[in-house]
């Protein structure tokens, strides 16, 4: 009697919810009828011409009498039941390279000879593997994909200083195979942020799939399109360094994300509702505060099997990821700028200056820059690398890249002009470290040096080394006053030591005389 009772209330429940507009997938899910017995009420509901409240206010016999007798659940026989049991096996291999439906239909028969034929087996198979978990059946070859999406909800972390809270995302990565998950809070979405979690996913599995499925995220998708999308350069560049393919999930296509979102899900469910409701005061702490909830997810047993998504990776995922890199990738930037006249290219963020060969002065050119190093491109060609230096307002400079003579100029410093005056005479090398002494720039006083060395091959060393004591004695230090001495003839004359003549200054237009200054 009591079986009778509660389906008759069924049966008014499902008319109730029909009434109320509820679609059959709906009433089905609210009062465990099968949908084609939903939809069986429903007609013979309709052909009645009665109302809900009709429906409501009749006896138990009176709606039996009115729908028939509901059609009674069979125990399912044990033929069904070996099959069954074998599904979750089956499940598992299906998602080792090797392994097809029918091969194991086959071992099903071996171990059950009077076993269901091919065809019931697939259909009973998906139907087994809807209903166990109604995102995942889709078989993922292991090693094949892993799959990764932010959270729509977001966690909090408060600053203990000010007070303030801030809003953080939460990153969600999940194996394809395994179904082993993955998850970080961060800072934002943007693609520094997104590239960094997926690495950290990565070095969590312990290897790279084949393929990632990002959800068309502004940072690494720049335009989605349904067969070729155009990916974030910088997004691009990961993947070439951990050397997987980026496959962003189609638009409007719900199945290419389902395993991601049934991972979030899961974890709203696993994560966020067992966090303690004191705000962590970082994201370190935060994470922290993930991490257990999120290894017990993973080690549990999954719906409908005995086995753990741990168990499953380690079994039969973990052997088939690509190894890791030696070193762990670092993010680039990029710049578009013109290389300068002097052939040097500004970093900006730095104020930094970094040479490329000349012959590209004028042209524009993409600066592409790590933590480490700043590469140059022209044209997808690259014309130079650098080691960053963040140092303001100097320069780093390859001295290949200069033209002959700005080469010469850059290999200027004091001690070069000093051992070359030497070279000449201890007093030609006085004078020049008189003038280096006396010039405010560095950059006017070696251009002074060279003027007043160059004479050497000009006059011959003998003149100019007259020519710079003369120089010392008036106590000029000066390209200028060596032209002038050498121009009158004034270092033929220089009067002997043992005479205490006092030494006149040259008359030039450019040399100012005593009465000058009274």
């Amino acid at each position: 009697m009591a079986n009778k009772l509660i389906t008759m209330n069924k049966i008014k429940q499902i008319i109730r919810l029909y009434t109320q507009s509820k679609g059959t997938k709906f009433i089905s899910r609210h009062t465990g009828v099968a949908r084609n017995t939903v939809k069986k009420y429903i007609v013979k509901f309709q052909q009645t011409r009665l109302t809900y409240q009709d429906i409501n206010e009749m006896g138990d016999q009176q709606v039996s009498d009115l729908f028939g007798k509901p059609p009674e659940a069979k125990e399912p026989s044990k033929r069904y039941e070996q099959m069954r049991a074998f599904f979750p096996y089956t499940d598992k291999a299906l998602r080792t390279k090797g392994f097809t439906r029918e091969k194991l239909w086959k071992e099903y028969l071996e171990k059950y000879p009077d076993g269901y034929r091919y065809t019931q087996f697939c259909i009973c198979l998906s139907k087994w593997q809807k209903r166990v978990n109604p995102v995942m059946h889709m078989v993922h070859k292991a090693g094949d994909k892993m799959y990764v999406d932010f959270a729509g909800e977001k966690l909090q972390i408060v600053d203990t200083q000010t007070g303030e809270i801030q809003q953080v995302e939460v990153f969600v990565a999940i194996l394809g195979s395994s179904q082993l998950t993955y998850a970080e809070a961060c800072l934002s979405q943007k693609k520094e942020d997104f590239i960094t979690a997926c690495e950290n996913a990565l070095h969590y599995f312990g290897g790279v799939p084949q393929a990632v499925v990002p959800d068309n995220l502004k940072s690494a998708v720049t335009k989605s399109s349904k067969y070729e999308p155009t990916l974030n350069e910088a997004f691009e560049d990961f993947a070439d360094y951990y050397q997987f393919t980026v496959l962003p999930a189609r638009s409007y296509r719900p199945r290419d994300k389902a395993l991601v979102e049934g991972a979030v899900k899961i974890l709203y469910n696993k994560i966020y509702s067992n966090l303690s409701t004191e705000i962590p005061a970082s994201l370190a702490d935060l994470n922290a505060a993930m991490r257990p909830h999120l290894e017990q997810h993973n080690t549990a047993a999954m719906k409908g099997r005995s086995y753990s998504r741990r168990q499953q990776f380690e079994e039969i995922e973990k052997k088939t990821l690509q190894p890791l890199p030696i070193h762990r990738y670092e993010f680039k930037r990029q710049a578009v700028v013109t290389v300068m006249k002097n052939g040097h290219v500004c970093l900006s963020d730095d104020k930094h200056y970094y040479s490329v060969p000349f012959k590209y002065i004028s042209k524009k050119v993409k600066l592409i820059y790590s933590k480490t190093s700043v590469e140059i491109y022209f044209k997808y060609e690259r014309i130079a690398l650098h080691q960053r230096i963040k140092s303001p307002f100097n320069y780093t400079t390859v001295e290949e890249h200069m033209a002959s003579t700005h080469r010469f100029v850059s290999e200027w410093s004091a001690e070069k002009f000093i051992s070359w005056a030497e070279s000449i005479h201890p007093d030609v090398r006085l004078f020049i470290e008189r003038i280096l002494e006396k010039k405010q720039h560095p950059e006017q006083a070696y251009k002074s040096c060279v003027g007043v060395l160059s004479f050497a091959k000009k006059v011959g060393k003998e003149r100019l080394i007259n020519a710079c004591k003369r120089a010392l004695d008036y106590g000029y230090y000066n390209y200028k006053i060596i032209q002038t001495i050498l121009e009158k003839g004034l270092d033929n004359e220089i009067e002997s030591s043992e005479e205490n003549t006092q030494l006149e200054m040259p008359l030039h237009d450019n040399i100012r005389g005593e009465n000058y200054y009274e």
